[in-house]
């Protein structure tokens, strides 16, 4: 299954660009809210699978009407380090768990549009981002993909002067700024991937390939943080996770390179699509 928020109402992707409204084509058993989804999650998924997707009388969708398929999380969680080769262009050492940080929920927004530059030094990462669909807590690995509602692609905008500014980092504060955290285009169930856990993501500046990786070098895959993270706190449906990203952000290169006004930003994951943002001024500093 394939959904998507057209417009803030909950869709079901029917073909290679044609979605149908849920709400519309469930006579009402369903509502519009795509948030209200993930408290019936097991009853979406049964619905939707009881469907021939073929028969259904699917439209046509601009992007620019495509918004976050995970809208309000009420905890989202981030992990840093979570590659060898990014741990390495950070100069730091490989974790032994997981390190957790938060992006702030407002700073979520769509797969498309603009995103407006802070002052400061604003870096790409993208990453896989997990969302949850049942209850977890204290949840083993091998049960934690059946407590997954989907997987869809994030960005991971952090302004890196405010991230490593103090004595102690300011991370969530460094990635939490409007528009930072991009999420999209859709969101897709766990099953409708030859193989979850080893998917190709990455990300381009104007055409231009920056970032390019496997799910599968992922130091603590997706069952392995779900597990980690349910054992300290419980995990609700439509909660977001950030993975992490693979190395090639623009922190790690010599010399460093930021995002500017009127960059491209495309984002991928093979299996789910791509996200495009476009990097705009400050207005407030306009003519300063």
């Amino acid at each position: 299954m394939r959904l998507a928020n057209v417009d803030g109402r909950l869709n079901l992707v029917t073909g290679a660009d044609t979605l149908v409204d849920v709400h519309t084509a469930s006579a009402g058993r369903f509502g519009p809210d795509v948030a209200e989804a993930f408290q019936r999650w097991d009853e979406l998924v049964e619905w939707a699978g009881s469907l021939d997707l073929a028969a259904l009388p699917g439209e046509s969708v601009e992007p620019a009407r495509l918004g976050n398929p995970a809208p309000q999380p009420r905890q989202v969680f981030a992990i840093g380090l979570n590659y060898v080769e990014h741990a390495a262009e950070s100069k730091l050492d490989v974790p032994d768990s997981p390190t957790v940080f938060t992006k702030f929920a407002s700073s979520l927004t769509g797969p498309n549009g603009d995103v407006v530059l802070p002052e400061g030094d604003v870096d790409w990462e993208v990453e896989l981002v997990a969302v949850i669909g049942r209850y977890a807590e204290n949840v083993a690995e091998d049960q934690a993909w059946s407590h997954v509602a989907g997987l869809t692609i994030g960005q991971d905008l952090s302004e890196r002067r405010l991230q490593l500014s103090g004595p102690a980092p300011q991370f969530s504060l460094g990635k939490s700024h409007r528009g930072f955290g991009p999420i999209g285009p859709v969101l897709v169930t766990p099953d409708e991937f030859p193989d979850k856990d080893d998917l190709e993501l990455g990300c381009s500046i104007n055409g231009e390939q920056v970032q390019k990786g496997r799910t599968s070098a992922m130091v603590f895959p997706v069952p392995a943080l779900i597990a980690r993270l349910s054992a300290v706190t419980p995990l609700l449906p439509g909660d977001v996770i950030f993975t992490g990203t693979p190395s090639g952000v623009g922190l790690g290169r010599s010399p460093q390179r930021f995002l500017s006004a009127g960059d491209e930003l495309v984002s991928y994951i093979t299996g789910i699509g791509e996200m495009r943002q476009r990097m705009v001024p400050n207005p407030a500093k306009a003519g300063v």
